[in-house]
């Protein structure tokens, strides 16, 4: 008896990778995806390793595993594949107090986001 498989969440032609509880903003976190969204891979992955965005060594991982589920889970080849999807998502909030004047305090939100890689196989006439 073995486990029914799950239908796949993406195309026959795409792989995922999906990065969780990020240490930054969704905002900051949604300026690095922008700039590597619909760009060829390995020009992504360039964009991500000289950005001066602390969060692009985080999400260069992610892309990093996105390519390596479409070579080895989905059997895509790596030279032609794009970044079709990068997409953004808020996660949860530590909540701190800082000591304020007069006996008070005020709470300081240090929120995590999550971030979604699909990258996309180009057919050869596309590529």
């Amino acid at each position: 008896m073995t486990k029914k498989t799950n239908d796949r969440r993406v195309g026959k032609v795409e792989a995922m990778a999906k990065s969780i509880n990020l240490r930054t903003s969704a905002r900051k976190l949604n300026l690095v995806a922008q700039s590597i969204r619909g760009l060829p891979v390995q020009r992504a992955l360039n964009e991500l390793e000289f950005s001066h965005k602390r969060i692009a060594k985080d999400v260069r991982k992610c892309l990093y595993s996105a390519v390596s589920n479409a070579e080895n889970n989905h059997n895509l080849d790596i030279d032609s594949l794009i970044v079709a999807e990068a997409y953004i998502g808020k996660n949860m909030v530590m909540k701190r107090f800082s000591a304020r004047a007069r006996g008070r305090a005020s709470r300081i939100e240090k929120p995590f986001s999550e971030i979604t890689i699909v990258v996309r196989e180009l057919s050869g006439d596309a590529a």
